[in-house]
């Protein structure tokens, strides 16, 4: 299948910001203080993006999830899995690289001039543990007086949530400000400490936090849009592994749960070596005998 990698990283940011603007076409929203319930609410986004942020036209997937989940009758929300799953076999972590609202605004503030750092490898693990503690087992383990348990990610966690849908409302709602306690100050101590963490480390939230980057990168192996390497052709230089910003080194680790499939590996790549497309299967000669894509041909 034709490569559909798009090498100009000027076109990736084009598609976040056609991507953003779809999931955020509610602006007028924001003057005046409202959420948008209609119909397109009941559909989720396969990024992350809050629902109470006022221009949101979609449901997140995560809050959705969590929103059945801790209902009294602890439903499984076949929709919100069926979906997620697959989303997570169709793209995989593309998702983040292309379409998430999140990311497009975690590498806009990477932008401050600021020293950059690296990420300690074991913070990755985090996000998980957040999957698993905050996502499926609180929202079902603790519960209030009347048995509705907690959205707990959503609630005590999620930085894009008091960034696109607690400020904004805040500020078109004054009122609200007396009500405030330990709780808005927890979560804007989380946003602070994204918001800096994402200044000195490309995508913080995506590679520490983000639950939903989680399940993406567990399906990254198996998702039809994928990224492989040309044995043939690579010739072990580093340079797809000294541009990838999120620290994966594409000739060891192709499937790696970190990869958000954004293509800089394969533009840095001198020889071609790099592809990321959809699977196509392998059509039979005559003779019976598989052939081979221009791609998987050594280079001549």
């Amino acid at each position: 299948m034709k490569n559909m990698l798009i090498k100009n990283p000027l076109k990736r940011k084009l598609v976040q910001i056609a991507a953003f603007g779809f999931t955020n076409s509610r602006l007028a929203n924001f003057f005046g203080g409202k959420l948008y319930t209609g119909a397109w609410k009941n559909f989720c986004t396969p990024g992350l993006n809050c629902y109470s942020c006022p221009a949101a036209s979609f449901a997140c997937p995560i809050g959705a999830l969590q929103a059945v989940s801790s209902s009294q009758k602890f439903n499984f929300s076949f929709y919100v899995v069926g979906f997620l799953m697959a989303v997570g076999v169709l793209l995989g972590r593309f998702v983040c690289g292309w379409l998430c609202p999140f990311g497009l605004v975690q590498e806009l503030i990477h932008k401050i001039p600021a020293p950059k750092f690296k990420l300690w490898r074991g913070l990755r693990y985090v996000k998980y543990v957040v999957l698993v503690v905050f996502v499926i087992a609180l929202p079902v383990a603790v519960t209030d007086y009347v048995g509705l348990g907690k959205p707990a990610f959503c609630q005590y966690i999620c930085p894009s949530g008091t960034l696109l849908g607690g400020l904004p409302m805040l500020a078109a709602h004054p009122e609200l400000r007396s009500a405030l306690g330990w709780l808005f100050s927890l979560k804007t101590a989380v946003l602070v400490v994204t918001i800096v963490g994402c200044v000195l480390v490309y995508r913080f939230f995506c590679k520490v936090l983000c639950p939903l980057g989680a399940i993406y990168g567990l399906l990254n192996k198996l998702s039809v849009y994928h990224l492989e390497v040309d044995g043939e052709r690579c010739v072990r230089c580093g340079a797809c592994a000294r541009a990838c910003k999120m620290e994966v080194d594409p000739v060891k680790s192709p499937g790696s749960a970190e990869c958000i499939r954004c293509g800089e590996c394969a533009a840095a790549c001198p020889k071609g070596a790099i592809r990321l497309g959809f699977r196509a299967a392998k059509p039979e000669n005559a003779s019976g005998v598989e052939e081979t894509s221009g791609f998987e041909q050594k280079a001549e």
